[in-house]
């Protein structure tokens, strides 16, 4: 009878020796032991059956408890603290700019190139703009030794600045301005550019006066939608709507305040110079050109002084001439409104003027 074991358990002689020279990786079959292992191999745990260690045995039934969450490494330091805000920021919208700033004491750079005013449901729709806009549009009425003109003003700060053309207020002894809420305030000339023609005029006792948003004229297209706003013949807040029809047309105007008065008269029908043809009377010889935006938004004697306006509410040009056919009865007054002919001063070019109008402007020079 053969014994599996001689003593101890141990293989008999031949037995073990067979065992040995059959496995592949030993010296003796040719192989090569394995490589050892890249780290250390787990070590068993000792635990007996119901000690603490071992797994305490899931009801029937009942489903297998979760495996414990993955430890995550937590980032430290400044650089983990903008990233976690940063990712909070952007899950709310426009959070983003905000938290940055707070964090850095930096201001962000927005892409856009002007604010919307309008409300979002009213975006991109005239009634939007008219809306929000008109507060900061009022009627001028000035009065000279010529006889009284009506035009147009935009509000640039609550405490009565308002900005418009330099032929409207030329030579007046006497400035009234009314709202878009029918109050009437009395205003001063302080300064003009008759070279640009633009003035600025201050309301006083004027305070919490609802102002317009000045945007980028440099960033408007040809066939851009627009708005505009004034006082054609008085009829305050007049809203009418086009598109960009060009952009740096040369317009001449007179810089002559005594040409502009009897031009002029009393409805603003100011002589102008465009393509080589002469509009609206003589531009006498003392005269200036400019860069305008033109467009056919309906423009009649009025509004000038009245803002141009883009579709998200920012004023893009100050309203400055416009053609109208005159009356062959001699009165001097038109006897047609618009012909789609109508000019605008870009707001970068009133804007880069604005300090000079302050301090007392440039009129005539």
């Amino acid at each position: 009878m053969t014994e599996s074991f001689r003593r101890s358990g141990e293989y008999p002689q031949g037995q073990q020796q067979h065992s040995q020279s059959s496995y592949p990786g030993t010296p003796e079959a040719g192989g090569a032991f394995p490589p050892p292992p890249a780290y250390d191999p787990p070590q068993p745990v000792n635990a007996a059956p119901g000690s603490a260690m071992w797994p305490a045995p899931t009801p029937e039934g009942s489903p297998a408890p979760p495996a414990p969450p993955a430890r995550r490494r937590r980032v430290r330091g400044p650089l983990g603290l903008l990233a976690a805000v940063a990712i909070a920021a952007a899950a709310v919208g426009g959070g983003t700019a905000y938290a940055f700033q707070e964090l850095t004491g930096k201001e962000s750079t927005s892409a856009s190139t002007g604010t919307s005013v309008v409300p979002t449901s009213q975006k991109g729709t005239v009634s939007g703009v008219a809306e929000a806009v008109s507060p900061a549009i009022v009627e001028i009425n000035a009065t000279s030794n010529a006889g009284s003109s009506t035009g147009s003003g935009v509000v640039i700060t609550s405490d009565g600045e308002i900005v418009t053309n330099n032929h409207v207020v030329s030579g007046a002894s006497t400035v009234k301005v009314r709202t878009s809420d029918g109050k009437t305030y009395t205003a001063e000339v302080v300064g003009t550019d008759a070279k640009k023609d633009l003035a600025l005029i201050k309301l006083r006792n004027a305070s919490g006066l609802k102002t317009a948003s000045l945007g980028d004229s440099d960033n408007v297209k040809v066939g851009d939608e627009v708005v505009a706003i004034g006082s054609p013949e008085g009829l305050t807040g007049t809203v009418t709507s086009g598109i960009v029809s060009a952009l740096d047309r040369d317009v001449t105007v007179s810089t002559d305040e005594e040409q502009q008065q009897q031009q002029g008269g009393g409805d603003d029908r100011w002589p102008f110079e465009f393509g080589g043809q002469q509009f609206n009377g003589d531009t006498g010889s003392s005269k200036t050109t400019y860069k305008a935006i033109q467009t056919d938004a309906s423009l009649n004697p009025g509004n000038s002084g009245g803002a141009l306006i883009d579709m998200n509410g920012n004023i893009i040009g100050i309203n400055s001439a416009m053609y109208s056919a005159s009356s062959d009865s001699g009165s001097g007054s038109s006897s047609a409104g618009s012909v789609g002919l109508g000019f605008a001063i870009p707001v970068n070019t009133l804007k880069a003027d604005l300090d000079s109008l302050r301090s007392g402007g440039t009129s005539g020079s």
